[in-house]
């Protein structure tokens, strides 16, 4: 018999598994013309209610269901990182599913489902659990990648999405299968124990195709060719969710994978994926003038801003990695959530000229997206200066001389792209006659979430990062 403490230890799975079925059922009572935002108020209260469950799961530390799922700090860390990222693209999304003319009710159920996918794969510990939620996840987010049904580039990213999505599981099942055949189990602490006594070239190969499975959900090189045409084509809120909830899940996967196993051979894997990664996304966004291609272009940079964390092998890069994660959320979500907004209907302005004069027709939505994109590009005050300082750090104390130049050199070169956003709101005339709505009162409270989050991982990174700290103690036990 299954103890009643198993249950808490995935309890906000639960939750938001029965707020989603529940957003399901009552949206075929809504008309079909109706406003959808009444799902969008039920996945809201069922986000809210998630996070209260970690919070009261934090007294339950320790293992459950047969030892497929562990509760630690670490886990607990990476579900309050994925739920605020629900809550503020659930908030994001009411306004743009109305401006977009969206009437599919499922858009707040696959959210919600996509998020208990990821909060699983940061909590499980047999790889089995991991395949199925990857799985979860994933299909949830090709789903959404088509919302805008009507637009043929919302179907192609989908369609483009699941294929390669679709071929890069298929790489991390095979891994799985071939670690299982050297060493008997699935579950990570067997593996570890198994892999403490001896090494095989089958190890190895299993740990390569598992890094090009996670690869692809993170958007490192050179796994990322898919990344530009998904982000351009999918709704910007999905993009939002789709660039920051499954990156930090499946880094989370990466670290037990990597770490809580001592996989072998993974270091020059590592290695070269964040090199090519910071280096081919920010040539690439030097040459776009569409923001939500400059933006994906930014996610793979700042994928392999992430990895450098994992190449230092610590336990300071591996808490480096967790407080970037966190950081990166954070700036990210707030960008596309202002790129949603200012889009208008049909997502007709994503264009620097589009944004050229910004800072006089809307200096406080100016203002906000300056701050994010000085965090993304690492300037002291913001949580992305803190989140690059721990991670570059990490790397020179582990000797990394060579990465942390390549990394040094791509931050100069981003700070290119990022402020030249700046000079079009600040320094430019407007160019095109931009529709430019009041900002809702939910668009607004998320925004503040993200600016509010960004701002005090800049100026007080301590107990946020000490907790990150404490999970890289945990996932090292």
């Amino acid at each position: 018999m299954i103890p009643a403490v198993d249950y808490i230890r995935i309890l906000p799975e639960l939750v938001l598994t029965i707020f989603g079925i529940v957003v399901i059922m009552v949206d075929p009572l809504i008309p079909e013309q109706g406003s959808k935002k009444p799902l969008g108020v039920i996945a809201l209260v069922g986000v809210l209610a998630g996070l209260a469950a970690a919070v009261y799961q934090a007294g339950y530390y320790g293992s459950a269901f047969y030892n497929t799922i562990r509760v630690d700090t670490f886990s607990i860390f990476f579900h309050f990182v994925v739920l605020l990222i629900a809550l503020v693209v659930i908030l994001t999304s009411f306004e743009y599913l109305e401006v977009q003319r969206i009437r599919s009710g499922e858009y707040y159920g696959l959210v919600m489902f996509g998020t208990v996918g990821m909060m699983l794969m940061s909590s499980a510990v047999e790889l089995v659990l991991v395949f199925i939620a990857l799985e979860i996840s994933s299909i949830s987010t090709y789903i959404l990648a088509g919302m805008r049904r009507r637009v043929a580039e919302s179907a192609e990213a989908s369609l483009k999405y699941f294929l390669l999505g679709s071929f890069a599981t298929a790489f991390f099942l095979y891994g799985v299968a071939m670690i299982y055949g050297t060493t008997g189990t699935t579950n990570v602490y067997g593996i570890a124990h198994f892999l403490q006594a001896q090494h095989s070239i089958l190890a190895y190969l299993a740990v390569a195709l598992m890094f090009v499975g996670l690869g692809f959900k993170v958007a490192a090189a050179p796994f990322h060719v898919w990344t530009p045409d998904v982000y351009e084509g999918s709704p910007a809120p999905v993009v939002a969710f789709m660039s920051t909830g499954p990156k930090a899940a499946a880094f989370a996967v990466l670290l037990r994978v990597l770490f809580a196993t001592g996989a072998p051979g993974w270091f020059w894997m590592v290695w070269v994926a964040a090199a090519l990664s910071m280096t081919l996304g920010n040539i690439g966004a030097l040459v776009q003038q569409n923001v939500k291609r400059l933006l994906a272009y930014s996610s793979i940079a700042h994928a392999g801003y992430l990895l450098v964390a994992f190449a230092a092998a610590q336990q300071v890069g591996i808490s480096a990695a967790i407080f970037y994660a966190a950081s990166y959320a954070a700036m990210n979500v707030g960008a596309f959530a202002i790129v949603g907004h200012l889009a208008s209907a049909g997502e007709k302005y994503v264009t620097l000229d589009d944004y050229a004069g910004l800072g006089r027709r809307s200096p406080m939505l100016a203002a906000i997206l300056t701050i994010f994109l000085l965090s993304l590009i690492g300037i002291p005050v913001t949580g992305g200066f803190f989140a690059k300082f721990y991670v570059f750090s990490a790397a020179l104390q582990a000797n990394l001389i060579g990465l942390v130049i390549i990394g040094v050199i791509n931050s100069a070169i981003a700070a290119y792209y990022y402020l030249r956003i700046i000079i079009y709101m600040y320094m430019r005339d407007e160019l095109t006659d931009v529709p430019l709505a009041r900002i809702p009162a939910s668009l607004g409270v998320g925004l503040a979430i993200c600016l509010i989050v960004t701002i005090y991982l800049g100026v007080l990174p301590g107990r946020v990062l000490g907790y990150a700290i404490e999970s890289a103690q945990d996932l090292l036990k």
